[in-house]
């Protein structure tokens, strides 16, 4: 709110922050977070006992509504804590470790096989299908006895970009880009990245044209990722990166 100038202080984004009903904030990293404000917001009576009530904020500019905010109760912090506490308590972090099941897991759980399948499952059933013309997907290992595939693009096999911002650091032997998925189906797949990076400032037309020209089916893998757009890092525009648009029309054509 500060960065957008809806507020114009921690002091002040606090108290906007708790009378609007906001009791949890993310502040990794900062040394002076927002919240750390509401104890002064309290003792100058500037939060109120509920939204609305004893405000008299109709009418005041943003950069008055300090002067204006009057009353004040330690009700409404009461209000505000009191939901975070009733999730703690129902994850179970004030049980004895022996209530609480999540005690008697250990690091055989991580990449388990269960978890993988479950993992794996998940992304089959994520995926969003446009447009399927002549009922192309899905691709079956039996049909593509014989076929030859051509997978391009900077995603086609590039394990780094494949993640987002909040993904765990991946394991190596877990990844499947397109072209080692495809490559387990017994199929001739033959492979151009085009350019090597999501940004693509660099594109050689000639490697993709070499690949696509002798292929049966092609998958052209394209996309932003992390270097292009991340938390508090965005695309002026919803234009495809770089050469991206040139190499899909290079490929279609």
């Amino acid at each position: 709110m500060l960065g957008h100038h809806y507020t114009h202080s921690f002091l002040e984004t606090a108290v906007a922050s708790v009378n609007a009903g906001c009791n949890l904030e993310l502040s990794y990293g900062m040394r002076n977070n927002v919240f750390m404000h509401i104890p002064q917001a309290l003792a100058m009576g500037n939060i109120t006992l509920q939204v609305g009530e004893g405000s008299g904020t109709r009418g005041c500019s943003c950069q008055a509504q300090l002067r204006c905010w009057v009353g004040g109760s330690p009700q409404m912090l009461r209000d505000r804590v009191r939901p975070l506490f009733y999730t703690r308590m129902r994850l179970g972090e004030f049980d004895p470790p022996a209530m609480n099941p999540y005690s008697s897991l250990d690091l055989s759980v991580v990449q388990s096989p269960e978890h993988r399948n479950l993992s794996l499952e998940a992304a089959v059933k994520s995926f969003v299908l446009l447009k399927n013309v002549r009922g192309t997907l899905p691709l079956r290992a039996r049909d593509l006895s014989g076929q030859r595939l051509a997978v391009v693009g900077p995603f086609a096999d590039n394990p780094r970009v494949l993640f987002g911002d909040y993904a765990p650091v991946p394991e190596p032997q877990y990844i499947y880009t397109p072209r080692r998925g495809l490559e387990m189906l017994g199929a001739n797949v033959s492979f151009a990245a085009g350019c090597r990076e999501p940004r693509c400032r660099w594109y050689s037309r000639a490697e993709l044209v070499r690949v696509v020209g002798t292929a049966d089916v092609v998958l052209i893998c394209l996309g932003t990722g992390i270097d292009v757009e991340t938390e508090a890092k965005d695309r002026s525009d919803l234009s495809l990166p770089g050469h991206q648009l040139e190499l899909l029309q290079d490929a279609v054509q």
